[in-house]
């Protein structure tokens, strides 16, 4: 699995579990921190905790490992670190107040609209 395909099915694999406003962003261009970022809101810290299990479940079982994970006793926002696609999950507010889709817009948004059902 390439980083694009790992980006799309992580992505996939929140929208499975409504994660709201799901957004892959391709940052090989601009950064050396990895390929893709995808970022997502969960609705409730019960939420936002869920979404990440449910991530490193589910490419767990595809065979793709979860290099690092940040803030997993937070219940605002949760970084997966898997090496080439770095995962955020938000509650609202911190999605907001860090506001990472400014911070990246130099990078490519992919278009996952034919993966997610938003």
């Amino acid at each position: 699995m390439n980083s694009l395909q790992e980006a799309k099915a992580i992505a996939k694999i929140l929208d499975n579990r409504k994660a709201l406003n799901v957004r892959v962003i391709k940052i090989a261009d601009i950064s050396s921190l990895a390929d893709y970022m995808v970022i997502a809101t969960g609705n409730s810290s019960t939420h936002v905790k869920s979404l990440a299990d449910y991530v490193e479940y589910e490419m767990d079982e595809q065979g793709v490992s979860v290099s690092h994970i940040e803030g997993h006793r937070s219940d605002t926002w949760i970084l997966l670190d898997y090496v080439d696609v770095i995962v955020h999950v938000f509650n609202e507010e911190s999605r907001q107040y860090y506001d990472l889709d400014r911070l990246w817009e130099d990078g490519e948004v992919i278009d996952i609209s034919d993966i997610i059902t938003e």
